[in-house]
C-alpha cells in the first residue's frame, strides 16, 4: 500500500467488502455450507439428498446433477448446490434469483437475500443455485484468483491466463452462459414448475434473459436489476466509459464537490496513463459510497500534479477486491466471457496468433472522443479483454439472433443512476428488447439496487411487479 493519506474508513469498507464477497453481485456471501463439493448423483436433472441448509437451516439444500456436455457428445456430470424455500405450494410458483459475476455462487446468499425478498415470499417459493464452475465446485485459477480477486478490470498478465486455461482444460468450453441456461431448464423440470420467474443482478440479469430467449414460453416473469443487455457482446464496449463522465458530475453535484471530475480525470488519463486502474477503482467504490465522496479531490489533485492520493485509493481497491475463487471465481468468469463474448478479434474460435494485432489496429484506431474521459488503452487493455487475449481456440456455443425481442412476459428493469458497473444506458438498450418492460431508475444508487440501494424505492419496485395480478 502506498504510504499516503489515504481515507482509513475507505480502505476499511473495500477491505471489509472483498473479505465477505460483496464487490460483485453486491450481497455478502459466507463460506460455502458444507465445505467439499457435492457428488453428482447418477441421473441429471433430479434434486436429490434435501436437507436443512448448514448455517442456514431454515432453508432446504438439495443436490442437482447437470449434463457436463448437454449435447451429449462429452460424458460427465456435475453436481450443482440449490438452496429453496420451503414454501412448495406458493400461489405464483417458483422465482429463482440470480447472482452475479460470472463467477459468483447463490446458496450462501440465500439468507440475505431471503431477507429482502421476504415481502413476496408469500406468494413465491424462491430458490437459489451455484451455477456450474461457482462455490464448491468452483473453477480453481490461483494465479489469476491473486492477480484480479473480484474485479472484471484489473488486467492479467497473459501467463496467469495460460496456466488458468491449463488447469481447467478441454471441459473449460462447458462453462457458457448458454450451458448454465441449459442447467436452469433442468431446475425448472426438477422443480416440477412448468414455468418459472427469474429474478437476476447484473450478470445474473443476462442470464435471465437468455433463458428467456431460449425458452419463451417458460418463463412467467423477470426482473432484471443492474442491467447487461442480452447482445452485450461486442467488446470493446464503450458505454462505461463514457458513462463514467455521468455519473461522476452527478455525485459531485449532490455533494457539492466544487470541481468537474469528468475533466480531471480525462486529465489524469493523459498524464499517467493509469486508465484501467482508474477506471476500475471507480467502478469498485460505487460499492463503498455511490456519492463517491473523496474520489473528486483525489482525481482533482491528481490532475494538478499531485497523484498520491488517488494512488491510494487505487491501491486500497486493489486489496480491498480480494476474493477466493469460492467468493468468485476468476477462471468460470474467464471461461463463460471468453465463451461468449465478441472481440476484436473475433471469437475464441479465433487462432490466438493475430489477435493482438487486430486489438492493436483496433486500439489505434478509435475516436478520443468516444472513450472521453478515458483513452483507447483503457477500452482496450482491461481485464474484461486480456483475459481472453491470451485464452486457447475452443468452440463456442451459437447466440441469438441479435434481434431477437425477449418474450411478451412482463418485465421490471431496474438500476441506478450512479451505476458505473452496468450503467443505465445499457438498461436503456436491453428495454428496446423488452415488448412488456417497466423501467425503474433508483436516482443515487450504485450497483445492486435490490440489496445496496438506501433507497427502498427499487425493492418496492420490485415486491409490487412480483406481487401484481
Amino acid at each position: 500500500m502506498v504510504a499516503v493519506r489515504f481515507r482509513r474508513r475507505a480502505v476499511t469498507g473495500l477491505v471489509a467488502l472483498a473479505a465477505a464477497g460483496a464487490l460483485t453481485a453486491g450481497a455478502a456471501p459466507a463460506a460455502v455450507p458444507g465445505g467439499a463439493p457435492p457428488t453428482a448423483p447418477q441421473r441429471a436433472g433430479h434434486l436429490t439428498g434435501q436437507a436443512p441448509c448448514p448455517g442456514q437451516e431454515s432453508f432446504t439444500c438439495a443436490t442437482l446433477a447437470v449434463p457436463l456436455d448437454h449435447s451429449g457428445r462429452t460424458h460427465g456430470t456435475l453436481a450443482l448446490s440449490v438452496a429453496m424455500t420451503g414454501n412448495t405450494r406458493a400461489p405464483k410458483g417458483d422465482l429463482i434469483f440470480l447472482a452475479g459475476g460470472p463467477g459468483q455462487p447463490g446458496v450462501p446468499l440465500m439468507t440475505r437475500i431471503a431477507g429482502i425478498m421476504a415481502p413476496a415470499l408469500g406468494q413465491y417459493r424462491m430458490i437459489m443455485i451455484d451455477q456450474r464452475g461457482t462455490g464448491a465446485g468452483a473453477l480453481q485459477c490461483p494465479q489469476l484468483q491473486k492477480e484480479m480477486g473480484s474485479s472484471d478490470l484489473t488486467p492479467p498478465t497473459p501467463q496467469a491466463v495460460k496456466d488458468c486455461a491449463a488447469a481447467i482444460g478441454p471441459d473449460r468450453r462447458y462453462f457458457s452462459t448458454a450451458d448454465t441456461v441449459g442447467d436452469l431448464d433442468l431446475l425448472r423440470q426438477a422443480l416440477g414448475a412448468r414455468r418459472i420467474t427469474l429474478d437476476g443482478v447484473s450478470y445474473g440479469t443476462f442470464v435471465a434473459e437468455r433463458y428467456a430467449l431460449a425458452h419463451p414460453d417458460r418463463v412467467n416473469r423477470l426482473v432484471l436489476d443492474s442491467v447487461v443487455p442480452q447482445q452485450g457482446d461486442q467488446l470493446p464496449d464503450l458505454t462505461t466509459l463514457t458513462a463514467t463522465a455521468r455519473v461522476l458530475r452527478a455525485a459531485c453535484a449532490a455533494t457539492g464537490c466544487g470541481t468537474d471530475p469528468a475533466r480531471d480525470l480525462a486529465q489524469v488519463v493523459r498524464t499517467y496513463h493509469n486508465g484501467p486502474a482508474v477506471l476500475d477503482m471507480i467502478t469498485t467504490y460505487e460499492f463503498v459510497d455511490p456519492d463517491y465522496k473523496g474520489v473528486p479531490e483525489a482525481l482533482h489533485l491528481a490532475a494538478a500534479g499531485r497523484p498520491q492520493t488517488l494512488q491510494g485509493y487505487i491501491d486500497g481497491t486493489h486489496e480491498g477486491s480480494a476474493a477466493t475463487a469460492e467468493q468468485l471465481s476468476q477462471g468460470l468468469h474467464a471461461s463463460t466471457l471468453c465463451a461468449d463474448y465478441r472481440y476484436p478479434w473475433g471469437t475464441s474460435d479465433t487462432p490466438v496468433d493475430g489477435r493482438a494485432a487486430v486489438l492493436d489496429r483496433v486500439e489505434r484506431k478509435l475516436n478520443p472522443a468516444r472513450t472521453w474521459p478515458f483513452d483507447a488503452a483503457t477500452a482496450t487493455r482491461n481485464g474484461f479483454i486480456l483475459s481472453c487475449l491470451d485464452w486457447p481456440r475452443e468452440p463456442v456455443p451459437a447466440a441469438p439472433p441479435r434481434h431477437q425481442k425477449l418474450p411478451r412476459v412482463p418485465v421490471l428493469l431496474l438500476g441506478g443512476d450512479r451505476d458505473v458497473s452496468t450503467p443505465m444506458e445499457w438498461l436503456r438498450q436491453e428495454a428496446k428488447m423488452a415488448p412488456l418492460g417497466q423501467v425503474v431508475i433508483v436516482p443515487g444508487a450504485a450497483h445492486s439496487v435490490q440489496s445496496r440501494a438506501t433507497s427502498d424505492a427499487g425493492r418496492q419496485a420490485v415486491y409490487d411487479f412480483l406481487l401484481r395480478g
